[in-house]
C-alpha cells in the first residue's frame, strides 16, 4: 500500500511513525505533503526515506490512500486548491473534526470517504478513533483502514456518521478536559505547601492508579467513589463544594458546546 498525507502536522506525523513502527507501509511508499516550507528540513529527518512535497508544488500523488489531515478550517481553501486529480480507485480518509463526508466529497469531486476522528494519545499508540465510511465501500477496504487506524490505539467503527460529532467532543478533545483537571489539583498541592514536581507525581500516579481501578473493577463509577468518600472524610469534603458549584453539569455543559462547535465547522 501507498499512503499519502496531507498536512503533516502532529497527528498526520503521528499516523506515520504509526504506520512505519508496525511495519504496515515501506518508508519509500510514504508521501507527506505540507503547506509550511519551514517544516521540510525537520520532516526529512524523522522521514528520511519517505517522499515530502510542498503542497503547492504537487501536481500528482501516486497513493492508493490519501490522508487528510488538515485543520479544518482550512479544508475548503486546500479543496480548492489541489494540483491534482484522485482517481476512482483511490480512497481517501479524512481525520478533520467537524467536515462530514458529503462535503468532502463535493469539495474533492470524489466518492470514495472514510471520516475518522482520532485523539492526541495516538502520538503514543494509546489513541481511540471513532469512523465512518461514505457508500460504497466495501468490507475488506474498510478492514484494511481499520488496520492502519488501529496502529495508533483502539478504533471503533461508527454507522452513524452524526455520532462523529459527540465522538470529537468526548474523545477528541477529551484529553485537554483531564490535562485541565489535572492542572488545577496540581495547583491546590502547591498552595497547600507542595512542591510542584511532587505536587505533579502524586497526581499523576493517583490519574494513573484510578484509571486502572476503573479498567479492573467490577463496580460502577459511585460505587468506587462511595469506596473513597468516607462519611464525614476529607473526600467527602471536595465532592460537596464540587457538587455545590455543580462541577458535573458545567463539564457536561462543556462537552455539548464541543459538539455543537464540531457541527458548525462544517458550515
Amino acid at each position: 500500500m501507498k499512503i499519502a498525507i496531507i498536512g503533516a502536522g502532529n497527528m498526520g506525523l503521528s499516523f506515520s511513525k504509526s504506520f512505519l513502527k508496525y511495519e504496515l507501509i515501506k518508508p519509500e511508499n510514504l508521501h507527506l505533503i505540507t503547506r509550511n516550507e519551514s517544516k521540510i528540513t525537520k520532516i526529512k529527518e524523522e522521514f528520511p526515506k519517505s517522499e515530502i512535497s510542498i503542497f503547492g508544488n504537487v501536481d500528482e500523488i501516486k497513493a492508493d490512500l490519501i490522508i487528510i489531515a488538515v485543520k479544518p478550517q482550512d479544508f475548503k481553501l486546500a479543496a480548492e486548491n489541489l494540483q491534482f486529480k484522485l482517481n476512482e480507485n483511490q480512497m481517501v480518509l479524512s481525520i478533520m473534526a467537524g467536515i462530514k463526508i458529503e462535503k468532502i466529497q463535493n469539495l474533492l469531486n470524489h466518492k470514495m470517504v472514510v471520516r475518522a476522528m482520532p485523539n492526541a494519545p495516538t502520538l503514543l499508540g494509546m489513541g481511540i478513533t471513532g469512523y465512518t465510511a461514505a457508500d460504497g465501500i466495501s468490507f475488506s477496504q474498510l478492514i484494511n483502514i481499520e488496520r492502519l487506524l488501529n496502529s495508533t490505539g483502539r478504533s471503533v467503527y461508527l454507522e452513524n456518521e452524526e455520532l462523529l460529532d459527540g465522538v470529537t467532543a468526548l474523545s477528541g478533545s477529551g484529553p485537554a478536559y483531564f490535562y485541565y483537571i489535572v492542572d488545577a489539583m496540581i495547583k491546590a498541592g502547591t498552595e497547600m505547601g507542595i512542591d510542584e514536581n511532587l505536587s505533579k507525581l502524586f497526581v499523576k500516579q493517583t490519574m494513573l492508579g484510578a484509571y486502572h481501578l476503573i479498567n479492573n473493577s467490577d463496580k460502577n463509577l459511585e460505587e468506587l467513589i462511595k469506596d473513597v468518600a468516607s462519611k464525614g472524610g476529607t473526600t467527602e469534603a471536595a465532592l460537596k463544594t464540587f457538587n455545590e458549584r455543580d462541577l458535573k453539569e458545567i463539564l457536561k455543559e462543556g462537552i455539548l458546546n464541543a459538539e455543537r462547535r464540531a457541527k458548525e465547522l462544517n458550515g
